[in-house]
């Protein structure tokens, strides 16, 4: 039905230096981002042979674009990319669907208050930004935190405004298309429908066969409830204006002329109404179950994800796959369904819903190759979660053991290709920490000293005497994000405080063993001061204390004796049972100071 008449915004990776594409053809079947670069190709050349690939994502900037809503971009970004390597051009597409109506007022949102419930019904991009932004309207605040996230993820887009396509009557063609054919596209939506649509009431029968385990899947997600344009007495119609006195979109159309396009509607919010000519106005849009399979046509989509509430029955990809093709004489675009993504405890995220992690958030603290990482490696129909939490520590205890493997050559292909997917793109290599150290090394030595530079670069060289660290750019930007990890999301009562004074009642407490255990850590500072020394000794204490060798093999036995020896410093060191591992504790504190503290 044409090509996209919007001004594409192509965004990347700044100041990455292009290489060359690397030409390769996919020799993994284990990888699901190959086998669906093979699928895409292979329907590409089928569908329009020597033109570019297109896929494409859909965000809407209804608030806060969270990391749920990441996955919609992330997954035909890999495959888009994967394309690319191979030598393909390619075109990956994201709608921001900034002309849909503002549904309701987001909690959590700094700067928006009830207020901004009198613009509900209003097209996004005319919606005033929350109080203090810089930018012009509520679409283009939440579209900028986006964009600036991809970029640093590395992604390279084309990004369209629905606002400007429709205002500039780029669909004109389409949505007059759509109108002559309502009562077809009206059938066909009525095969999904659960309820009558001139009675509201449930259906006796289905004119198309649900099963009613689907069809309940259908009524939990919402996709059941996404507006078809059905309802209005004088007929049905795919098409919906926005109010030409208060913009919003509570109208109603009461009669529509085929051969003059002329469309009467009213607006029940305000109680105003006109008559206007369709191939002329371009305030207003088709509804959503006809507008997504309109779009697939009009840009050629061969590929697009979408979450499992819009792949239930009923809803818009099902319906939209008959009507690309019956209406607009499109093709369904090859869109897997992708599984929700959850932040430690939480199932499932809603952009609605205030307070919900955003792709910039989790960028705070974790590189980005970390963060693509884990899209990368789990198939879009697998769930995961993001931690931002302790958990957090652990990912990055994984992917180093990962960048061991694929540095020695021993990681799984599978394993091989995510990371291979997580640290470039087909433009080039993301920037990365030059000097790897463990996270939850650098999360303990931020955590003691509260920031400061100087102690943090005396504690970080002495980790590795034979390498000392010279300057904390080395470690850098994981030790940011490890700082910001620790001083954004570590409860203040969690946080390590070493203690000022030694406990001299805990210490005057203690038995000869007790006593003597110390004695024999205090001996070995000198000549275990380094990480893996004194991870060495403070393994080691217990050992000998039992009569063993500090090499010795542990047993249940010992490992109860460790813990206890373990609780006794960290009691004397910071006042608690539990704190950062021993090793860095006892090099961020210092060894004068830890002789101090145990009573030296």
């Amino acid at each position: 039905m044409g090509q996209s008449s919007g001004t594409p915004v192509r965004t990347g990776i700044q100041g990455r230096k292009r290489r060359a594409p690397i030409v390769a053809q996919s020799t993994d079947t284990t990888d699901w981002v190959s086998r669906y670069a093979d699928e895409v190709i292979a329907e590409s050349e089928r569908r329009a042979p020597g033109k570019p690939v297109v896929v494409a994502s859909g965000l809407s900037p209804s608030g806060p674009i969270h990391l749920g809503n990441l996955r919609e971009v992330m997954t035909p970004h890999l495959v888009a990319d994967e394309i690319r390597r191979r030598g393909h051009q390619v075109r990956h597409l994201i709608s921001w669907d900034d002309y849909d109506r503002y549904r309701k007022v987001p909690a959590g949102v700094p700067g928006v208050d009830e207020s901004w419930a009198e613009h509900i019904g209003k097209p996004l991009t005319s919606v005033p930004a929350p109080a203090g932004s810089s930018y012009p309207n509520w679409a283009e605040h939440f579209k900028a935190a986006m964009i600036a996230a991809l970029d640093e993820l590395g992604v390279e887009f084309d990004g369209i405004s629905q606002t400007e396509q429709y205002t500039s009557g780029a669909y004109r063609e389409q949505i007059l298309h759509a109108m002559r054919h309502r009562a077809d596209i009206d059938a066909i939506l009525d095969q999904y429908r659960t309820k009558d649509k001139a009675t509201g009431k449930p259906k006796k029968q289905q004119q198309k066969p649900v099963d009613e385990a689907e069809l309940e899947a259908a009524e939990g997600s919402g996709a059941a409830a996404e507006d078809d344009g059905s309802g209005g007495s004088a007929g049905y119609f795919p098409y919906k204006p926005y109010c030409g006195q208060c913009g919003k979109d509570l109208t109603t159309v009461t009669s529509y002329d085929d051969d003059t396009t002329e469309l009467a509607y009213d607006c029940t919010a305000c109680g105003f109404g006109e008559t206007v000519r369709l191939s002329e106005f371009n305030r207003g849009k088709l509804v959503w179950k006809v507008d997504w399979p309109m779009r697939w046509a009009y840009e050629g989509v061969v590929f697009e994800p979408s979450g499992v509430d819009h792949s239930s029955p009923g809803s818009s990809f099902v319906v939209g796959g008959q009507i690309v093709r019956q209406i607009f004489d499109g093709a369904q675009p090859i869109g897997p369904m992708y599984a929700f993504v959850g932040i430690s405890g939480m199932a499932k995220m809603s952009s609605s819903r205030g307070g919900v992690p955003t792709p910039a958030d989790a960028l705070k603290i974790m590189e980005a190759p970390l963060l693509r990482w884990l899209y990368a490696r789990r198939k879009p129909n697998q769930s995961f979660k993001i931690a931002f939490d302790q958990e957090i520590q652990r990912l990055y205890d994984e992917w180093d053991k990962l960048e061991a493997k694929v540095a020695d050559g021993s990681a799984l292909p599978a394993d091989a290709a995510a990371h291979s997917r997580a640290v470039r793109t087909a433009a080039g290599e993301l920037p990365r920490t030059p000097r790897v150290m463990p996270y939850r090394t650098l999360a303990s030595v931020a955590d003691i000293t509260a920031g400061a530079e100087d102690q943090t670069l005396r504690i970080l060289s002495e980790l590795d005497p034979a390498n000392p660290l010279a300057d904390l750019d080395e470690v850098r930007p994981r030790l940011d994000k490890a700082e910001n990890w620790i001083s954004t999301y570590v409860p203040a009562d969690a946080r390590t405080i070493v203690r000022a004074e030694p406990d001299t009642e805990l210490l005057s407490s203690l038995d000869d063993e007790g006593r003597e255990s110390l004695r024999l850590l205090l001996e070995g500072l000198d000549t275990h001061w380094s990480l893996d020394g004194l991870t060495t000794l403070v393994y080691g204490v217990p050992k000998v204390m039992a009569g063993l060798t500090p090499d010795a093999k542990p047993t249940p036995e010992l490992k109860v004796a460790q813990r206890a020896f373990f609780a006794l410093l960290y009691r004397l060191l910071v006042t608690r049972e539990t704190g950062p591992r021993l090793p860095t504790l006892l090099l961020a504190v210092g060894a004068e100071r830890v002789r101090k503290l145990l009573g030296a």
